[in-house]
């Protein structure tokens, strides 16, 4: 396995640590908002559970996700048994391509720029890796699993309905498995993010596909760990299987709190407001510092360039006190980028503009 990206950054965040007026960490997307009151409510009102809670979660949570993905997404269809909690999105993410049976020899392709647990998953799989967004250059041979990410994290970059359906059908044709990572669906700015469950894109029917959903940045849960996957039955319905014998299960304090923000837009609409706000501070003060911010009409990060290496651009801003993430975490697309989270208070976000207006 590789080293752990966030590692490398010790030395420009000792640099952003020593100004006078402290650190701005933008650097990783970890929510620093309150937990809403009615998720820290059903929490507190489950915590006498001595007994094992369920693999498969609560039918109350299941329900809640298959509502909330119809009110909140238009996906519609999905039928409460075909959810399946995890532990977060990001456990899911790193061993799903082994509970699916990925091997040694097999291929599983990932975005040229992409969370770096895609890539992780497959090596811990033994797969091989192949970065693209093109399908007709991966030759007439399926891979085992395709990832799409959509709005895309580091990019913020969002797929159109039409280029969702076009991946879908070449990965049904050869029986690639698309897992498509929509937890940043609800955050759309300039442009509105569909999953690959919506019909438009698949067609009606969820063959061949799964949904990963989290909740740590709509509902500040990150602490809580809690995600679901959903889209084909047969394909749940096995993940379902090997989770219980792996003992992978949502505490059940944390299927109650997540069916409780599955359930409540209110705190949804209050934190995508908080983002938005942050955003419409922070790209403009980027912009006139001299930098170029491309894509980024969705999602939690500004993906930003000064025409530089990453690696320069972060210790120019460490320098300022702003701890950024270079792009080459991402792929080495991103050699000359660097990604800039908007989870920082109002105060840090604040700070961040004055440094960058000095």
């Amino acid at each position: 396995m590789p080293r752990f990206p966030w590692d490398s950054l010790a030395t420009a965040g000792e640099t952003a640590r020593a100004h006078p007026d402290g650190i701005v960490n933008l650097s990783v997307g970890t929510p620093v908002d309150p937990v809403p009151d009615v998720v820290r409510a059903a929490l507190r009102a489950a915590d006498d559970s001595p007994g094992y809670p369920a693999t498969h979660g609560t039918p109350e949570l299941r329900a809640a996700a298959a509502a909330a993905l119809a009110r909140r997404h238009g996906v519609h269809g999905v039928a409460p048994e075909d959810v399946l909690p995890t532990i977060g999105s990001k456990e899911f993410v790193a061993w799903l391509p082994s509970l699916l049976g990925t091997r040694p020899g097999d291929t599983v392709v990932i975005p040229e720029l992409a969370y770096p647990t895609y890539e992780a998953g497959a090596r811990l799989a033994g797969a091989e890796i192949v970065r693209t967004e093109a399908t007709h250059s991966l030759g007439p041979a399926g891979p085992a699993v395709l990832w799409l990410n959509s709005p895309s994290n580091p990019t913020g970059r969002v797929l159109p309905a039409e280029h969702l359906r076009k991946v879908v059908d070449w990965a049904r044709e050869r029986g690639t498995v698309v897992v498509s990572d929509e937890c940043y669906l609800a955050l759309g700015w300039e442009a509105e993010p569909v999953s690959v469950l919506d019909p438009e894109v698949c067609g009606g029917s969820f063959e061949g596909l799964l949904a990963v959903h989290s909740l740590s940045k709509t509902s500040n849960f990150a602490g809580y760990r809690g995600g679901f996957v959903t889209g084909d039955p047969e394909l749940v319905g096995e993940l379902l299987e090997l989770r219980k014998h792996a003992g992978m299960i949502v505490p059940r304090p944390v299927q109650d709190a997540m069916t409780a923000a599955l359930s409540d837009d209110e705190h949804l609409r209050e934190q995508r407001a908080r983002y938005a706000a942050r955003r419409e501070r922070l790209r403009p003060a980027l912009e006139e510092a001299g930098f170029r911010v491309d894509h980024s009409v969705a999602g939690l990060y500004l993906w930003a360039s000064r025409e530089e290496d990453a690696w320069q651009t972060v210790r120019w801003l460490a320098e300022r006190g702003i701890l950024v993430a270079p792009g080459t975490f991402y792929g080495p697309e991103g050699q000359r980028h660097v990604r800039i989270a908007l989870t920082a208070s109002d105060e840090r976000i604040e700070a961040a503009v004055r440094r960058l207006r000095e």
